[in-house]
Parts: structure tokens; sequence; C-alpha cells
């Protein structure tokens, strides 16, 4: 639905005429019958929270961190990532959480009153005891930080003991680009710091894998026969202690091609004098 100046609302099924000559970032009319064409200005405010709304490449955005859909959004994404059962919408809102910490400052009695339901709290209030047992590769993505889902929690957490050991030089060592890298630093000298260190997990990486120097620096061109993924066979690499690169940057020392092709990565390669390996088992020792 779109509102104009006037208040009124109009379906998606109407025709949408954007008018990009003015000096404000759109203005938007809707073809109502034949001929008549109304304006329908943009909203300037936050609906949840009444903030100003930034304009970003052609989209509308909330920057209040305590903007309550916000905050809402991050709950829901905590815990669907830490697979929590039973912690939807419904009950976030039912047990009146708005903030992550707040999930395990909950008591059974309070889950109880709130939900209504001695046997849901007590299955909810289960599953949330069953969560703090995560490794830190697991509790990393659920904080929403931009950039930093699964693959590159993997990665870190295959360089790293314990969440405090994040550096500029961990984040490189794991494959992270520098936007990653950035996101992650910038996240954990903030709301880490002050918010999120006393959360009941152990914030300890299982996966880590002791290395003094980088064996060598790889890039994969084309696709594999010693591996059905590309991202599994970068895991045991890092795992090695080699470091892994999408792209054939100065520092890549090792190309790997299965394929057999000669890709544009392994003419550049040969070129370069970049060591070229067509077996990755063979590199790896297998």
């Amino acid at each position: 639905m779109f509102r104009n100046k006037e208040g009124d609302y109009f379906s998606y099924s109407e025709k949408i005429i954007l008018d990009f000559s003015t000096q404000t970032p759109y203005n938007i009319y809707s073809n109502v019958g034949e001929s008549l064409l109304r304006e329908i200005v943009a909203p300037t405010h936050c609906p949840s929270c009444s903030s100003p709304l930034v304009w970003e490449n052609d989209q509308l955005f909330c920057y209040n961190t305590s903007c309550e859909s916000k905050t809402y959004k991050l709950i829901e994404h905590f815990s669907s990532t830490l697979k929590i059962k039973g912690l939807g919408p419904s009950s976030i809102q039912k047990l009146r959480i708005t903030s992550i910490p707040q999930i395990y400052e909950l008591s059974l009695g309070e889950m109880v009153e709130a939900l209504n339901s001695e046997k849901l709290a007590a299955k909810l209030f289960e599953e949330i005891q069953d969560s703090k047992k995560v490794s830190l590769s697991e509790i990393l993505p659920a904080f929403s930080i931009p950039l930093i889902g699964k693959s590159a929690a993997s990665k870190l957490c295959s360089v790293v003991s314990s969440i405090y050991d994040l550096n500029e030089e961990a984040c490189t060592k794991a494959g992270l680009g520098p936007k990653a890298s950035n996101n992650l630093l910038t996240w954990y000298n903030t709301m880490f710091l002050r918010e999120y260190k006393w959360l009941p997990f152990s914030f300890e990486s299982n996966e880590v894998v002791s290395v003094i120097e980088p064996k060598g620096v790889v890039c994969i061109s084309g696709k594999l026969t010693s591996f059905k993924t590309k991202a599994e066979a970068e895991k045991v690499l890092i795992s090695k202690g080699y470091i892994v690169k999408s792209s054939l940057t100065r520092e890549v020392t090792i190309l790997v091609n299965e394929s057999g092709l000669e890709s544009s990565k392994t003419k550049k390669a040969r070129d370069s004098g970049v060591s070229i390996t067509t077996n990755l088992n063979q590199l790896l020792g297998n």
C-alpha cells in the first residue's frame, strides 16, 4: 500500500509512475481511473519509532538502534539462528523481550505468566538453556553482523580460539574481506564489549588449528573434483593452515585448477610464476 499527502491509500494493483525530475528522491504518482494522477508522498519518518528515514541506494532506512521493529527482527534472527524452538515473533512479544540479553534473564515463572502455559514455558526455558552450549562459529552469525554469516564465522573460528582473539591480523588470516573485517571489529568494540560479553556463552571456538605461519595463499579456479563444493574445500584449506582468496591477488602463491581447463586465472598465474596444482588432495597431503 502507498499513501498520498491527503492520507489516501492505494493498492499495488494501481499503476505507479516514478518522477525523477524533482529535487526530492522520488515523486510517486498513482494512476487512478483513466487520467487522474495523484501524488504519493514517500514517508520521512519510521512508522515504528518516528525517527527520520535515510535514502540510500533508492531505499529508505531507519538507523535508530532502539527502533522497536528493528529490535524484534534482530531477536527473531538470533532465536532462529540458534534454533531456539518456541521463541518466535508471538512469544517474543508476549514475553516483552526487547534485547538479546533479556532472553537469558527471564525466569521460568515469568515465562509461565506471560505465555499462560506451564508446558510451553517449560519447553521454551529448556530450549534457551540448551542454546548456551553453542560454539563461537554458531553464535557469531546470530548477531546480524553485516557480511558475517556461517561461512565467514567458520573461517574465522579456524584461526582463533576465543572471541577475545579478534583483531585485524586474525581476520586477514581467516581470509575475510576488508568490509567484513571492519563490520566485525566495529561490532566487537561496541555492541559486544558493551552489551554482549556478559551473555552466558563461552565464546570459544571448537575448530581452531594452531598455525604460526600460513603455509600459503590459495586461490581456486573452476570446478573441483576432490570436493563437492568450494566452500568445503576452503574450510579444509584454512584448517590446514592456508589462507584462501577468491581472486588471484598478488598474495596468492598457489592456484588450484582441477578442471583441466586453461582459465584466465591459470594463464595469469603461470605468467606470474604462481605454483599451479591440479590435485587439491595432494596439496593437503590426503
